[in-house]
C-alpha cells in the first residue's frame, strides 16, 4: 500500500514516519510538504478559496502517484481536507486528528485540547462532538522553538502548559510535532495522553482492510 502523507510543517514528518514504524511497518509512504500553507493561514487567521484549491492540487498529485490513501498531518486545515475527501470519496483521505477525536470522546467528557499553532484553537474545536466539554490551551512558543531547532526547550513548554489541564479527564495533543512530549505530559498531569499520529495510522490501515 502506498500512502501519501502531505504536511504544513516539516515537524509532522518525523513523528507520524515514528508511527508508521511502530504500526504499520509495511506501507510505503511519500511525504508532501508545503510549509508555506501554515505561514500562509497564520498571516491570513482565515482559510478561503485559493487555499483550498492548494489542497485539492496536492490531492490530485497524490491520486496520480498511486496513492491508495492520503493522510494530512496539519491540524488547522478541516475544511480544505475535507473537500480533498470529497473529491476522492473512493478513498480514504484522513484529516489528521479525526481517529484521535474518535478515541478521545470514548474516553472522557472534559478533553483538554494543548496546541502549539494558534490556528488549530479556531479551526479544531467545531470537529469534536456537542456532548463533550473542551478545554482549549495554547503552548505559547513552543513551535518557535521547534522552529529554532530547540525540541528540548519545545518540549519544556508544552509539558508546562499541560499542568493548566490537570483537572480534565484526558489531553489531547493537537500537533503531530507534540507526540515526542506525550510521555512526560502524561506524568507530569497524571492524564492519558493521546496524540493524532498513532491514532492515524491504525484507522488509516483498518479502513483499508489491513490486518
Amino acid at each position: 500500500m502506498r500512502i501519501t502523507l502531505i504536511h504544513a510543517l516539516k515537524h509532522s514528518i518525523v513523528p507520524i514516519e515514528a508511527s508508521f514504524a511502530r504500526h504499520w511497518p509495511e506501507a510505503r509512504l511519500m511525504n508532501l510538504l508545503d510549509d508555506s500553507l501554515s505561514a500562509d493561514l497564520a498571516r491570513d487567521g482565515k482559510l478561503d478559496e485559493r487555499m483550498t484549491e492548494r489542497f485539492l492540487t496536492m490531492g490530485r498529485y497524490a491520486v496520480g502517484t498511486g496513492a491508495n490513501g492520503i493522510l494530512f498531518t496539519c491540524s488547522a486545515f478541516g475544511p480544505c481536507i475535507e473537500a480533498v475527501a470529497r473529491a476522492h470519496a473512493s478513498m480514504p483521505v484522513l484529516k489528521p486528528n479525526e481517529a484521535m477525536i474518535e478515541h478521545a470522546v470514548t474516553m472522557g467528557e472534559r478533553i483538554g485540547l494543548l496546541s502549539t499553532f494558534p490556528p488549530t484553537l479556531a479551526s479544531m474545536p467545531p470537529e469534536f462532538p456537542s456532548q463533550v466539554t473542551l478545554v482549549p490551551k495554547l503552548a505559547e512558543g513552543a513551535l518557535a522553538a521547534l522552529d529554532r531547532g530547540d525540541r528540548a526547550e519545545h518540549d519544556r513548554i508544552v509539558i508546562e502548559a499541560s499542568k493548566e489541564l490537570r483537572d480534565c479527564d484526558l489531553i489531547a495533543l493537537a500537533q503531530y510535532s507534540m507526540a515526542p512530549a506525550a510521555e512526560r505530559v502524561a506524568e507530569i498531569t497524571g492524564r492519558e495522553v493521546l496524540t493524532t499520529p498513532d491514532s492515524a495510522v491504525k484507522k488509516l490501515k483498518a479502513m483499508l482492510g489491513i490486518s
